[in-house]
C-alpha cells in the first residue's frame, strides 16, 4: 500500500514542473515531448474550440494532440453529455459509464475516455493526471513482457484443459485487457487519493478532540466545526464511488458494455466472416466482388439481401453481447476488490464521525453537569438568602417605634439573637432535607 501511495499521489515538496520532468519524454507525431513545456494558454484554444488531449495507446506510447469536441464524439462514439462530465470547469459526481465504443471514467481528478486502443486524457497540469499518465505507461510495458510469455508458451498452453486456462488467465492482472488496465490504474488513483485524504484527517482530529474534551474553548470548537464540515464533503465523495463501483457490480449489462477488447474483436471477427462469405458466394454465375449492373439485380432481391444483412449483424451482436455476460467474472473481481478498498476508507469515516459525535456527547454531559452544579449552588444560595432575611424581619420589628417592657430588660438583645439564629438553622436544615428527599441534591 506504500509503495502504491508514492507513485500514485505526488510528493509534497515537488512541483509540478519537476514531476513533468520526471514523466515520460517520448516525442509525439508533432516532434515535440507530450509532457514537457506544457503551454498554459494552449490547453484549450479560445475562438477555437480545441482542448489539449494526452493519448496513451496499448503500447504505453504517449502523444499530445488538439481536437475539438465534435471530433472527439465521433471518434469514440459519445453524446456530447458524456462529454461535459469531464469538463474541469464543472464539478461532476464520480461516474463510470460503458458505451458502445468507450468507457467515460470521472474519478476526482482523473478524467479520461478508454477505449480498446486508447485512453484520452486532458491535457492538465494536474500532477494527478501525469502520475497517472506515468503509471500506466509502466503498467503497460510489464504487461508486454507478460503477454510476449503468454505467445511464447502457446503451444504449451493449448494442450491444457480449457478451465485451467481460464483459471490461470483471470487470475493474472497482466493479461486483463487493455481497457481493464487503464480502469484499474484510474480506480487505485481515486481510492488511493481518498484514503490518504482520509488518513491525514484522522491524523489531524483525534488529537484536536482529545485536546477538546480536556479544554473546551471556542477555539477548539470552531476548529472541530471546520473538521467535521471537511468530514462530511469526503464521506459523500468516497460514498459516490462506492455507490458507483456497487451499481457496476450489480449491473451484468453494464460490465458487459465494458468489454470493449472482445467486442472489437467479435465485430471484427463477424465482418471477416461477411466479407469472406460473400467474397466466394455467387449468384447466376456472377461473383460480387466483379461489377454488377443494375439492370441484372432487381430492387427485390437488393432489398432482402440488406435485410439479411441488417438481420444477421443483430444476431451477431446479439450473440457476442450474451457471450460477453457469460463471462464478466475477471471485471466484477476487479470492480470487487476496489470495492473493498473504497468501503474500507468509508468504515474509517464512518469511524471517526462516530468519535466526533461521542465527543460531542462527552462535551454536552459535561456541560450538563456544570449547568446543574451551577443550579444546585443557586438553590443553596437561595435558601440562605431566605434564612438571612428572617434576621432582616426580626430588626425591623424591633427597629420600630413603640415602647415595650421586653426592650428594658439587660439580655433581651442576646436571646433575640440566639432565638432569630436557631430558627434559621432549623429553616435551613428543613429546606436541605427536603431537597434531598426529592433528589434535587446529590446525597
Amino acid at each position: 500500500m506504500s509503495e502504491l501511495k508514492e507513485r500514485l499521489l505526488p510528493p509534497r515538496p515537488a512541483s509540478a514542473m519537476n514531476l513533468r520532468d520526471s514523466a515520460v519524454t517520448r516525442p509525439s507525431a508533432s516532434g515535440r515531448a507530450p509532457l514537457l513545456g506544457v503551454d498554459v494558454l494552449g490547453l484549450k484554444k479560445r475562438g477555437q474550440g480545441l482542448r489539449s488531449w494526452i493519448r496513451v495507446d496499448t503500447s504505453g506510447n504517449t502523444q499530445v494532440m488538439e481536437v475539438d469536441k465534435f471530433t472527439m464524439m465521433r471518434r469514440c462514439d459519445l453524446p456530447a453529455r458524456d462529454l461535459r462530465l469531464l469538463d474541469p470547469l464543472f464539478v461532476y459526481p464520480s461516474t463510470i459509464l460503458g458505451r458502445e465504443k468507450a468507457i467515460v471514467v470521472n474519478l476526482e481528478q482523473i478524467r479520461c475516455i478508454i477505449t480498446a486502443d486508447e485512453v484520452l486524457l486532458l491535457n492538465s497540469l494536474d500532477n494527478y493526471v501525469l502520475r497517472y499518465v506515468v503509471e500506466l505507461q509502466q503498467r503497460l510495458k510489464t504487461s508486454s513482457v507478460g503477454e510476449m510469455w503468454q505467445q511464447e508458451n502457446a503451444q504449451l498452453s493449448r494442450r491444457r484443459s480449457r478451465s485451467f486456462d481460464n483459471a490461470f488467465e483471470n487470475s493474472s492482472p497482466d493479461y486483463l485487457p487493455f481497457e481493464f488496465r487503464a480502469l484499474e490504474i484510474a480506480l487505485e488513483a481515486a481510492c488511493t487519493f481518498l484514503d490518504s485524504q482520509a488518513s491525514e484527517l484522522e491524523i489531524e482530529a483525534y488529537p484536536l478532540l482529545d485536546e477538546l474534551t480536556s479544554k473546551i474553548s471556542t477555539l477548539n470548537l470552531e476548529r472541530v466545526r471546520r473538521l467535521k464540515s471537511r468530514l462530511v464533503a469526503l464521506t459523500r465523495r468516497v460514498q459516490k464511488v462506492r455507490d458507483e463501483i456497487e451499481q457496476l457490480m450489480d449491473d451484468d449489462g453494464d460490465m458487459a458494455e465494458m468489454y470493449l477488447t472482445e467486442k472489437k474483436r467479435r465485430l471484427e471477427g463477424s465482418l471477416y466472416g461477411d466479407q469472406s462469405l460473400l467474397g466466394y458466394r455467387s449468384n447466376d454465375g456472377l461473383s460480387v466482388s466483379a461489377p454488377v449492373s443494375p439492370v441484372s439485380s432487381p430492387p427485390d432481391s437488393r432489398r432482402l439481401d440488406k435485410s439479411l444483412s441488417i438481420a444477421r449483424s443483430r444476431h451477431d451482436s446479439a450473440r457476442s453481447s450474451e457471450g460477453v455476460t457469460e463471462n464478466i467474472e475477471e471485471l466484477e473481481m476487479l470492480l470487487e476488490a476496489y470495492f473493498v478498498v473504497i468501503d474500507s476508507t468509508l468504515n474509517k469515516l464512518t469511524s471517526l464521525k462516530e468519535y466526533i459525535d461521542d465527543t460531542e456527547d462527552f462535551i454536552n454531559i459535561q456541560l450538563d453537569n456544570v449547568r446543574n452544579q451551577l443550579i444546585q449552588f443557586e438553590l443553596l444560595l437561595t435558601t440562605a438568602t431566605f434564612v438571612v432575611a428572617i434576621f432582616g424581619v426580626v430588626a425591623g420589628i424591633f427597629g420600630m417605634n413603640f415602647e415595650i417592657d421586653f426592650f428594658n430588660q439587660p439580655g433581651a438583645f442576646r436571646w433575640v439573637l440566639i432565638i432569630t439564629g436557631v430558627c434559621g438553622f432549623v429553616i435551613f436544615s428543613a429546606f436541605v432535607w427536603f431537597f434531598k428527599y426529592r433528589r434535587l441534591m446529590p446525597l
